[in-house]
């Protein structure tokens, strides 16, 4: 019996020595971040940089794998369902706070399938159009979408998406409803209307700011309650005539769960250097946004961060009546 007790207790001892050692050691292997939207997106665009800025501080190649379709939740079960080893990782933006709400079968939990790493940005919105689309500022546009309803459409990124929710926002706050185009991510959305395909949509920053200036695309305001320095001439929603119309796409990091703690902060400390690097500053603030401060690039401030914001849009999307399968 004592010989056996001691054996017990040496590979009890052993065990308690491998988890230190191999978080020590963490990372040996490149790195997986699956990003839940089509690539050219924003929030693909956010994952490329902190990806790239993060591969030199793990000494180890970051790369992004991107998993569209089903407004994020085919990329987000595929990450819930990875090993927990600090291999995969998955960056999603306000989705996933809105899809418990918006799916009636979750294949996973948004909160209990998934360690929190840290927050990364809020990345302001834009309400643009195709270049050649009549109105000419947003009083115009929201008397040309009452007038013509049956007519124009509103591109998305699909049901679930920051665009969707947007779209869904603007449409409650004029009181009309027009057709709704969905697209697998937000890059063919954008491509469809440079082309002409669709009129209007709202869509991040991250992804707009650069075609605005070309002046591929006609903008009308931004969504948040301050205008965006990257677009200072660019008026805000409430400056439009919409008090109230708040919309900021904020993006986190994330690892599935039961990943070790030690390979959390690992990770976690490696985000926040990425934020503090100056290329990711400058790039940032070309796109129209900039990297949260590093004391909410934790994992405690991107769990308070998802519970709140759950609270918040849980009873939005249950009294629009909007549901996905």
């Amino acid at each position: 019996m004592i010989r056996f007790a001691s054996r017990v207790g040496a590979a009890l001892a052993l065990a308690a020595t491998v988890l230190p050692v191999c978080a020590q050691e963490f990372p040996t292997k490149p790195i997986t971040v699956i990003v839940p939207f089509a690539a050219g997106g924003p929030t693909d665009t956010v994952a490329r940089l902190i990806a790239q800025s993060m591969t030199g501080t793990l000494k180890q190649q970051v790369l992004v794998e991107n998993a569209g379709g089903a407004g994020g939740t085919i990329g987000a079960t595929k990450a819930a369902r990875a090993p927990a080893d600090g291999y995969t990782l998955f960056l999603h933006h306000i989705g996933q706070s809105t899809a418990p709400a918006l799916y009636r079968k979750l294949p996973y939990d948004a909160i209990k399938d998934f360690e929190p790493i840290g927050l990364i940005t809020d990345v302001p919105m834009t309400i643009v159009s195709k270049k050649d689309f009549a109105p000419k500022d947003m009083k115009e546009l929201i008397t040309y979408v009452k007038t013509n309803k049956d007519k124009v459409t509103y591109a998305n990124a699909g049901v679930g998406s920051a665009s969707h929710l947007c779209g869904m926002l603007f449409m409650t706050a004029v009181q009309t409803e027009v057709t709704t185009v969905p697209y697998k991510g937000t890059g063919p959305a954008m491509n469809d209307l440079l082309g002409g395909q669709v009129d209007f949509m709202c869509d991040q920053t991250t992804n707009t700011t650069g075609q605005i200036k070309a002046g591929k695309i006609k903008v009308y305001a931004v969504t948040t309650p301050k205008r965006v320095a990257s677009l200072p001439d660019v008026p805000t929603m409430q400056e439009s005539g919409l008090p109230g119309f708040d919309v900021a796409v904020w993006h986190g990091l994330y690892a599935p769960k039961g990943t070790p703690k030690p390979v959390i902060d690992k990770l976690s400390a490696a985000l926040q250097t990425a934020l503090k690097d100056p290329n990711i500053k400058t790039r940032f603030a070309e796109l129209g946004t900039e990297p949260v401060p590093a004391e909410q690039a934790t994992p405690d401030a991107l769990r308070n961060k998802l519970k709140s914001q759950i609270d918040v849009w849980t009873p939005i999307i249950k009294k629009a009546g909007v549901y996905a399968d």
